[in-house]
């Protein structure tokens, strides 16, 4: 039997389980998931210990991805370009890192809206914090020309750029509607509408029919961002097909089946946040 697990501070919040169970028992796997709370100053021996444990592997969520990441021997390409890890899994005693939010983004922004890329234009990215890495780093290797990043820190910005490139061109936040009018894709990684708190303060009238605007938030399913971006005619792509995908790597990793993100586990997680 192969034992997995995610861990934060706090981590009752998870939906984790929830997805991996529903993947275990679909595919007949004698296995379990489950959600360990870790504070800060034990996840050093936690991850050090996680083969005594009993774990095969891990995901990682806040605070402790960039601790995970340095903790770990071997890191792949994305965790590198993120600086932060969210997937963890031992091989042969080693403790191996990766990010999979770019992955998971990635592959949902192009099933929800394939047509995203056909239109030569920038992308606004709204946020410098770590979901917004893993997706600059995205729309970078997907071979975006030019990605505008808006942030209340302009210097909190202007590290992100300076670390990915003269691609990435930091712009102030009172300019990030006029700014993104003309972008492929607009995508909000800030905590604003989160629980429908905070309010983004853009006006959609004006923007290119073709604009695909995506928010990462998934508290609600449809936050105001997004809501007012429909209601001007634009395609939207909401943060739970972020959260889904982005789970598939792991799974692979640690059960050795690529699992399915099926209409079915869409519905099961919808119906548990807005049960909620």
């Amino acid at each position: 039997m192969k034992n997995a697990c995610v861990i934060g501070w706090p981590i009752e919040h998870s939906r984790s389980p929830l997805i991996h169970g529903y993947w275990l028992k679909t595919y007949g796997i004698e296995g379990t998931y489950t959600k360990v709370a870790v504070k800060p100053e034990e996840l050093g021996g936690f991850l050090a210990s996680l083969a005594e444990r009993g774990f095969c592997g891990c995901n990682v969520t806040v605070p402790h991805k960039e601790a995970a990441y340095r903790a770990s021997a071997e890191r792949d390409a994305s965790a590198v370009a993120v600086g932060a890890a969210n997937t963890l899994w031992l091989d042969g005693g080693t403790l191996h890192c990766a990010n999979t939010d770019t992955y998971g983004y990635m592959t949902y922004l192009t099933e929800r809206a394939s047509n995203w890329a056909l239109r030569d234009a920038p992308v606004s990215i709204l946020g410098a914090g770590g979901a917004a890495r893993a997706i600059v780093y995205g729309f970078l290797q997907a071979g975006v020309g030019e990605i505008r990043l808006f942030n209340r820190s302009r210097e909190r910005a202007a590290a992100l750029a300076q670390a990915f490139g003269p691609r990435v061109r930091v712009h102030d936040w009172h300019q990030r509607g006029p700014l993104s009018q003309n972008a492929s894709v607009l995508v909000n990684t800030t905590s604003l509408g989160l629980k429908s708190a905070g309010d983004i303060g853009i006006d959609f009238s004006a923007f290119h029919s073709a604009c695909v605007v995506s928010d990462i938030v998934y508290v609600p399913l449809e936050t105001a961002f997004l809501a007012a971006a429909r209601l001007q005619g634009l395609a939207t792509v909401d943060g739970l097909g972020m959260l889904l995908h982005q789970a598939v790597p792991g799974f692979a990793r640690w059960f050795g089946v690529c699992p399915e993100v099926s209409g079915e586990l869409t519905r099961l997680i919808r119906a548990d946040i807005e049960g909620a």
